[in-house]
Parts: C-alpha cells; structure tokens; sequence
C-alpha cells in the first residue's frame, strides 16, 4: 500500500495544478486571480480532498481527472472559507499556514471577492466533471448542503455566537459538527456515491468521517494552546483571546487528549468494520488507516 507521504506528494500537487489551472482559465482580472491563487498555493494540507481520494481507493475505484476535479472543487470552498474565516470581522487573523493573509496581502475587500470567487468557481468546476449525471446531482447537493446554512455556515454562525459564553459539551461538539465536521463528511459521502459503495459501506464510512471531523477540530483546539507557531503556521492562543469554548476550556488539556483519542478510536473501529465488509484484513493499513496515524503525530 502507498503510504500517507506518498499519497499526498502523488496526489496534493495534481489537485492545485487543477485548481490554479481552471481560475488562470476561468477568471477576468489579474488581481483577484492571483489573490485566489495565493490562498490556493499557501501550503495546506489538502485534507478534504485527499480524504475524498483515500476514500475512493478505499473503494478500489480508479481515479482519473473527474475525480481530481471533484477533489479540487473541495479545496476550494475549503479555502474560501479560511479567507473569509481570517478577516477582521471573524477571527482576525493576520498569520495562515505560515503567510500573511489574504486580506492582509491584499486588502480586505479584495479577500471577500477572492472567497466569494472560490466557493463559486468551485461549483462551475464541480458541473463540469466527467461523472455520471445523476451522481453529478447528488454530490453537488452533499457539496453545497454540507457548506451551506445548515453545515459550515451555520456552525461558523454558531461558533460566533458563542463568543464570551460558556457552552456545554454538547454545544460544542454540534457546532463543530456543522463548521468542521460537515466538509469532512462530504468528502466521504461524495466518494461513496461515484464509487457506487453499498448502504452498509457507506454508513460506516460516515461514522468515520464523523469521528474523524470531532479529533480533527480537537486537534485544532489542543494546538492552539500546546502548539509551535513555527510547525502549524498560525498564531496560537486566538481561542483565548476571542474568550471561545473550545475543547481544552471545557475538558482541560489531558480531557481534551482523552476525548481526542477517543474520537479516533470510534474512526478507527468504523474503518474495521467496513473492512470487514469489504472482505479485507483487519491489519491490511489503508491509506485511511495512514490518516488516522497522521492526525495523531502532533497530538
């Protein structure tokens, strides 16, 4: 089997060549494509759309440059969301994967296009994969629910609103649910649609994912107090300053490490059973297992 680093340096670059590509293609302005671009090429990590990948590997389904458009329309909302998430009247951030931001590299204004641009292109370029019609549909909706007023819009939503309030546990895990969890989870849902994965399959990937969302914004929350500015590329301490209920607040630091092991084991166990259905080795790592592992590095 490929192992994670190799997975990525086979598959990261492809997804922003297709990316950079299509708004060089795509876009009038000089500007606004570079400020895009500049947020594309800024280093990250391309969690969402290699998950969407994995997944289909997983699914021994062959990936060809339909897949590698699906994978690139979520990188970017992904990014869409980050531009917009940094300006001054969300987190104010001035420091993303270890560059200014995009509002600081090219004024506010500009960075709201630039956000407004990707979530939009995203969808053109999305409609105009190489993919069975109705299973164009569908991940088109999972796509645009999962980003939408009812997944990260409304968690982010949520999220400010809880600012200099105390939320319950519970509260919390909902609102990352939708602002974090929601894109994770259709990542995996989308793949199992074009793959043609069976009710059973499909289910205990999506419990995966959405385990997996949970330990990834716990992740988040422990990083932003324990974390080296130089390795994550951001500054830490914004939850503290911004007075958020995050994971460590709540739980404290060891709680929080318990919760996020927690969430990975449940990730973990779906990941076996769907195995198990699949008809392969409980021990036969897959590149899903390789994120998993991943995650679990810095923590």
């Amino acid at each position: 089997m490929t192992n994670y680093s190799d997975f990525v340096a086979m598959n990261a670059p492809k997804i922003e060549q297709s990316i950079c590509e299509f708004l060089q293609k795509e876009t009038i302005g000089e500007e606004l494509t570079k400020s895009m671009i500049y947020s594309i090429k800024a280093g990250g990590k391309k969690f969402r759309p290699l998950l969407f990948l994995a997944t289909l590997d997983l699914l021994d389904y062959s990936i060809t440059q339909s897949e590698y458009d699906v994978a690139s329309s979520l990188e970017m909302v992904h990014t869409y969301s980050l531009i917009h998430d940094d300006l001054p009247a969300m987190d104010d951030d001035d420091l993303r994967r270890g560059m200014p931001t995009n509002h600081i590299e090219f004024g506010e204004a500009l960075a709201i296009l630039a956000g407004d641009g990707l979530l939009t292109e995203a969808f053109h370029l999305l409609s105009l994969a190489d993919i069975d019609p109705e299973k164009l549909v569908k991940i088109m909706g999972i796509l645009s629910a999962s980003a939408g007023t009812k997944g990260m819009i409304a968690g982010q939503v949520e999220d400010i609103q809880a600012e200099n309030r105390q939320v319950s546990l519970e509260g919390l895990q909902k609102i990352h649910e939708k602002k974090t969890g929601a894109l994770i989870k259709s990542a995996v849902e989308m793949a199992c649609i074009i793959a043609d994965a069976t009710i059973v399959v499909q289910d205990k990937l999506e419990q995966y994912a959405t385990a997996l969302g949970i330990a990834f914004q716990i992740r988040d929350d422990l990083l932003d107090v324990i974390g080296d500015e130089t390795l994550i590329g951001k500054h830490t301490g914004s939850d503290e300053k911004l007075n958020k209920s995050t994971y460590v607040s709540l739980l404290g630091l060891s709680g929080a490490k318990e919760a996020f092991y927690e969430q990975c084991d449940e990730a973990q166990e779906a990941l076996n059973q769907v195995k198990l259905e699949l008809k392969r080795p409980i021990n036969d790592l897959t590149i899903l297992d390789e994120i998993l592992k991943e995650l679990k590095e810095i923590v």
